[in-house]
């Protein structure tokens, strides 16, 4: 099994049939959210329900481990800040609770000069969001980082780093069932209604649960359940399915730490990079294709397709990718000429929760929205497993908020 995904597994518990709060969802966010509760309020019944036999098992365990810097996101937007602030924290929690991480820095190439002005961009947003320690590079200055990596100039995070996610899953669960609260599995939600005394009833496929109040991070679902509690279906996730590549051991000398190209910011996407896992492997990737296990559903969606009108060429050059992996090799030896085709072999896939509004619009933040009782996480991708511990300290305040 690669490092990619750990079964983060939960004591078979019975869940509970009332609680003061119940949350959807045994991800990362789900796990920090109860976690931050249960430290505001230590006594209270907090219950957290997952659908899978396993904690952790979509966005937090299927991912590259890296704990992002703050750089590319709008300076203001809840990305921006809570990113520089989840990062802090993490790596914080992981040295008190003896977890393993490394800051090993990443850079930002620029392969030409046409890539200068927005990587200046990336810059300036880095700079009003406060990134530590970030700068330019010549191209000089980028191999003495890098020593197999070329390009015109860059820019170096040295705060940037990796962590196994599922192993901080793993520990934030623990967190939660030592201050008193429950950890169920199996407990897929199929309906939610409001019960006479202003509870919210949560039918799962393990019985049922009467709570105070809910918040549902359920990633993939959280378009879903948040309808089924009477929100509006404006966004619908749409799913992307990123594969990564492996390369091999005799080649990964070539990559010391996190190697990425200028992304087009119009996109929520950091486009293929080079990364070095907390075990050392290297991967590359990931691809951007609609997930097929969800496709009908993403395909029903009419922003599904205005995105792809409007995305036509990068939904063309990913398409290429998927069938030819020859392309995104070349890609990264664009920025590291050493790596060849034959150095790379299929790894590991994830999916990516993306939400995308009715007109087309990639949503490009995160996106909090409330019903009688209940608030919803409606788009938590990338950073949100940087950001979770100051995301939930937001949500921990709205909920608070809402109990008085």
């Amino acid at each position: 099994m690669s490092l990619a995904y750990r079964p983060v597994y939960a004591h078979r518990v019975e869940p509970s049939t009332d609680s003061d709060l119940a949350v959807v969802g045994g991800g990362i966010l789900g796990l920090a959210t109860a976690r931050e509760v249960l430290i505001r309020q230590p006594g209270a019944s907090v219950v957290v329900l997952e659908r899978e036999a396993q904690l952790a098992r979509h966005q937090t365990g299927h991912n590259s481990g890296v704990v992002h810097a703050g750089i590319y996101y709008e300076p203001g937007s809840l990305k921006a800040r809570l990113c520089v602030e989840g990062a802090g924290e993490l790596y914080e929690y992981c040295g008190r609770r003896g977890l393993e991480f490394e800051k090993r820095g990443k850079l930002i190439v620029a392969h030409d000069r046409s890539e200068l002005a927005r990587l200046e961009e990336l810059g300036r947003r880095g700079r009003a969001n406060n990134v530590p320690g970030l700068r330019r590079l010549d191209a000089g200055a980028l191999r003495e980082i890098e020593p197999y990596a070329r390009g015109v100039a860059a820019l170096h995070s040295p705060e940037t780093g990796v962590v196994d996610f599922a192993a901080v899953a793993s520990a934030f669960a623990a967190d939660v069932k030592a201050a008193g609260g429950r950890v169920a599995t199996r407990c897929e939600v199929t309906a939610i209604d409001r019960t006479g005394a202003g509870r919210l009833r949560l039918v799962h496929t393990r019985g049922e649960l009467e709570a105070r109040f809910a918040v549902f991070c359920a990633g993939a679902w959280a378009d879903e359940l948040a309808v089924m509690a009477g929100a509006d279906p404006d966004p619908r996730i749409v799913p992307f399915r990123g594969a990564y590549r492996r390369l091999r051991p005799e080649k990964a000398h070539l990559v010391r730490g996190l190697i990425y190209p200028v992304p087009d910011p119009r996109l929520p996407f950091l486009g293929v990079h080079l990364s070095r896992h907390i075990d050392g492997k290297v991967s590359l990737g990931p691809t951007a294709l609609l997930a097929p296990t969800r496709l009908r559903r993403s395909l029903a969606w009419p922003g599904t397709w205005r995105m792809a009108r409007r995305w036509w060429r990068p939904r063309a050059r990913e398409l290429w990718h998927a069938v030819n992996s020859r392309g995104m090799t070349r890609e990264a030896s664009a920025y590291v000429p050493g790596l060849e085709p034959a150095d790379f072999e299929p790894w590991y896939a994830g999916v990516r929760a993306q939400a995308v509004s009715r007109d087309g619009r990639l949503v490009d933040d995160f996106v909090l929205s409330e019903t009688p009782r209940a608030l919803h996480v409606r788009n938590a991708p990338s950073p949100a497993a940087t950001s979770a511990l100051a995301l939930a300290r937001l949500i921990a305040d709205r909920v608070e908020a809402r109990l008085e």
